[in-house]
């Protein structure tokens, strides 16, 4: 890991892997400060090539593109886990990925994530890792049903994975496990609410923690998120330390994201993004600094912000059914801020935006997202 700090000032160029929403606002923040912008990505006029300087298309293990990419950029960052492990340990090599890639190679795999949550001392929900079909049946005998399977790597957004409520699923779970060969079965967790902790680190170790979010999921995709968290103080206080405990395990630069299960007073750890994510979104309007500027500042090693929540919010994710309520919203409505990340196709259940309702009290931002939407989305 680049451990010089090495500081990078606009109007140097910043690099980023991949080019969707989450590459397109934190170049979005990238502009403002004045840096400029290389996307890689194999999409032409992708979200971030939308704001971008340049774009290189070439797919993402695609090594003389990555090359390119380094070549041309100062420092580079990346906008999902799934980046190839040998170009990110070339782009570190070069120094010019302060993040690392450990952080990929630990939460491109399930199975390692569990691991290195259990290493630190931190409750998960019991799991069992699976090879095959048999395997599974067998693993399956030691849980109480209901329980999940997942595979290790590659799923997002409820892809990969199959719940399993009942014994007539087994056959279903033990055939998922034969064709995905390496999986991990979870048991499933009756919990209060799910939360989720976004927070920056410098490459010095500096840290700052955004306001607790707590999140509600419509078919295994973020719905909403509310901020600050109705939680208790023992809540906050087990859940920052459960995030300070896994950044310093790894070693974490930028802005990193911690899904929780609450359950009374107690956290289980469920999994870890090492980017900027979904649930962080209303830190744009609601906070003195958003989750991508933090995540620029970290990376470019500049100092990061105190963090202030500015007002309460609610957000909303816009998906492709609900994209005519999105521009009702903007066109009808003074009070959502609406964000669209400029994607060419609608598809059902694809994210295309969000919308953020912020207010003095999380119950009057509440209101305005239910006046403004009602039960559009």
């Amino acid at each position: 890991m680049q451990t010089n700090n090495q500081v990078i000032l606009p109007p140097q160029t910043i690099g980023i892997i991949g080019g969707g929403q989450l590459g397109r606002m934190m170049a979005i923040a990238a502009r403002y400060m004045g840096y400029q912008i290389a996307v890689l990505d194999p999409t032409p006029n992708c979200p971030t090539a939308q704001i971008a300087d340049q774009h290189i298309i070439a797919a993402y293990d695609d090594m003389e593109a990555i090359r390119e990419l380094t070549e041309i950029s100062d420092v580079i960052t990346y906008e999902f886990e799934n980046v190839d492990l040998a170009a990110a340990a070339y782009i570190e090599e070069q120094g010019k990925l302060p993040q690392g890639a450990y952080a990929l190679e630990i939460t491109q795999n399930r199975e390692k994530e569990k691991q290195l949550m259990t290493a630190a001392g931190l409750s998960v929900p019991p799991f069992a890792i699976v090879h095959h079909g048999k395997q599974c049946e067998q693993a399956l005998e030691t849980f109480t049903l209901p329980a999940v399977i997942k595979t290790c790597s590659g799923g997002y957004d409820g892809k990969g994975q199959l719940k399993i409520n009942s014994a007539a699923d087994i056959p279903a779970a033990v055939a998922f496990a034969e064709k995905n060969q390496h999986c991990i079965i979870e048991q499933w967790i009756s919990f209060d609410k799910e939360i989720s902790v976004v927070f920056s680190r410098s490459q010095t170790g500096a840290m700052t923690v955004f306001p607790i979010a707590e999140n509600v999921h419509k078919d295994h995709i973020l719905h909403q998120t509310s901020a600050p968290a109705r939680v208790s103080e023992e809540v906050k206080a087990a859940a920052i330390s459960a995030a300070e405990k896994l950044a310093e395990k790894i070693q974490v630069v930028g802005t990193f994201t911690i899904e929780m299960f609450v359950r009374g007073d107690d956290i289980y750890v469920n999994e870890m993004a090492p980017r900027p994510h979904n649930s962080g979104h209303y830190t744009i309007e609601a906070c003195n600094v958003s989750q991508f500027s933090q995540h620029i500042r970290a990376i470019c090693g500049l100092p990061l912000t105190d963090i202030q929540l500015l007002q309460p919010a609610v957000m909303i994710n816009v998906l492709g059914e609900h994209m005519e309520a999105a521009e009702q919203t903007l066109a009808k409505h003074a009070n959502g801020f609406v964000h669209l990340y400029g994607k060419a196709e609608v598809k059902t259940k694809r994210k295309m935006g969000h919308i953020t309702f912020i207010a003095n009290t999380l119950e009057a931002a509440e209101a305005k997202s239910k006046e403004a939407l009602g039960n559009l989305i």
